[in-house]
């Protein structure tokens, strides 16, 4: 029994060091909602990246994406607080504001 619970922690510890990996090598970007408008409204990151939605604007937004990829929905917040979404698979993923539909942001996810 002790050799499986070895191997065990040692896989453990193997798939907790590549997370440790995947993360130190992450970026962190930041897009702005203000005049209800996503800036920038195109960005370009890679899988384990983060992104923090601030809303720089004097009224509430809902951000969220239905993408296959990245699905999220981040609730409605106001002007000064934020709110942050790890990307973690590879796709194309369209961002909008549920309280204003004609705000739109794409997010391009690389390997």
């Amino acid at each position: 029994m002790p050799k499986k619970t070895n191997g065990l922690i040692l896989y453990g510890a193997l798939i907790f060091g590549c997370l440790l990996a995947l993360q130190s090598n992450a970026a962190d970007y930041t897009a702005s909602q203000k005049d209800k408008k996503f800036n920038p409204d195109k960005l370009k990151i890679k899988v384990g990246d983060t992104v923090n939605f601030i809303n720089d604007d004097n009224t509430a937004h809902n951000v969220y994406s239905e993408s296959p990829t990245n699905h999220f929905e981040l609730g409605m917040y106001r002007k000064g607080q934020a709110r942050k979404v790890i990307f973690d698979k590879p796709g194309i993923v369209e961002v909008e504001c549920l309280i204003h539909p004609g705000m739109k942001m794409t997010v391009e996810v690389t390997k």
